[in-house]
């Protein structure tokens, strides 16, 4: 019998790409209250106001949004075929806004734009920079970031090809974070949130140890990657990977170290910016993770009692006090798993 791959799609690898290339990702998707408290029962996050339509509406939303991290791994996850199926490792994200909440009933649907390529000196992979961006079903952008990943060569060899490599921020700055219009923090319930710190109580170079740990196991990491529709063969086939491994997706390490800063920012409500993001090292099945938090800046936005932190979280495998994230040298230790940068939104005094 001859086997015909006629019908079948192998995803694209480095060479496929070029730097210009517009892609439209299939299968728009309907988020739903299922999906909330899905994402509740994969993650330990308890942050009011994407937990309660109460809190929610006394902080002048017509109801709770969506988790901003359901957003982005829905949005992420529509990309997959188009861009990482093939993919060694995503490796960071930068450039991230949150221009729009996504409530339960809204579709959304995702584009993106290669941005740039570099080949690496093995001959065997690439880094494909890809800018990607989520709308709604009215057309307004919801989500848009920028993220390189390592992609399979479909043969190996090197290209006498120059790399193109795009211009990335290091972070965004007050002006190009979108604050909801409707959002109001001047009836701000601290009972119901769970603290009574806010942005006022925090100091700009202040470490923050969350203290609590998950242990990923299998099950649990499957099933989130299934849920976002994220069908990279990293993450489900072990012969994808030479150890025989399966990675666990590094939006699952998001969600939880999110989710685990709560001990700590129980205040901190919404994501509004992804300033940086890299995967350190990978994370496995059984590997436990804890994380900490330093503020990096403060930005009072003189709008309805909101303002907001910038928030460096650290992930890392087994329990460490030390904070310490890199070597002498200026590489990750062995144990850091995540480097995550971004702008929350917090009320101003509480």
């Amino acid at each position: 019998m001859n086997l015909s791959d006629h019908n079948n799609n192998l995803g694209r690898f480095f060479e496929d790409y070029a730097v210009g290339d517009i892609i439209t990702h299939a299968t728009p998707r309907t988020l739903t209250e299922a999906d909330a408290s899905l994402y509740i029962s994969i993650y330990p996050t308890r942050f009011a106001l994407q937990s309660s339509a109460e809190f929610a509406r006394n902080c002048g939303l017509k109801d709770r949004p969506l988790d901003d991290l359901i957003v982005f791994h829905t949005v992420f996850g529509k990309t997959v075929p188009d861009i990482s199926i093939n993919a060694v490792a995503n490796l960071g994200y930068a450039e991230g806004k949150f221009s729009n909440m996504v409530f339960s009933g809204e579709t959304l649907s995702v584009k993106s734009e290669i941005i740039g390529l570099k080949q690496n000196s093995s001959g065997k992979t690439g880094i494909v920079y890809v800018k990607t961006e989520g709308q709604n079903s009215s057309g307004e952008t919801i989500l848009e970031y920028k993220r390189w990943v390592m992609v399979n060569k479909r043969f190996v060899g090197v290209e006498d090809t120059p790399s193109n490599l795009p211009h990335l921020k290091t972070s965004l700055d007050g002006s190009e974070l979108n604050i909801p219009e409707q959002l109001d923090f001047t009836k701000y319930d601290t009972s119901a949130a769970g603290s009574k710190k806010s942005f006022n109580d925090y100091q700009v170079g202040e470490l923050i140890d969350h203290i609590d740990g998950n242990t990923i196991c299998e099950a649990d990491h499957l099933f989130a990657t299934r849920l976002w529709q994220n069908n990279s063969k990293v993450h489900f086939d072990i012969n994808a990977r030479e150890d025989r491994k399966r990675l666990v997706y590094g939006g699952h390490v998001i969600s939880l170290v999110r989710a685990l800063s709560f001990n700590g920012l129980e205040n901190a409500q919404m994501i509004i910016g992804i300033n940086g993001g890299t995967h350190a090292n990978p994370v496995f099945a059984n590997d436990t993770i804890y994380c900490w938090s330093e503020v990096l800046d403060k930005i009072d936005l003189n709008i309805r009692n909101i303002a907001a932190l910038r928030l460096r979280t650290v992930g890392a495998k087994d329990k460490n006090h030390s904070m310490i994230v890199t070597s002498g040298d200026g590489k990750y230790l062995p144990y850091i798993v995540l480097d995550f940068d971004y702008w929350v939104l917090i009320p101003k005094g509480l």
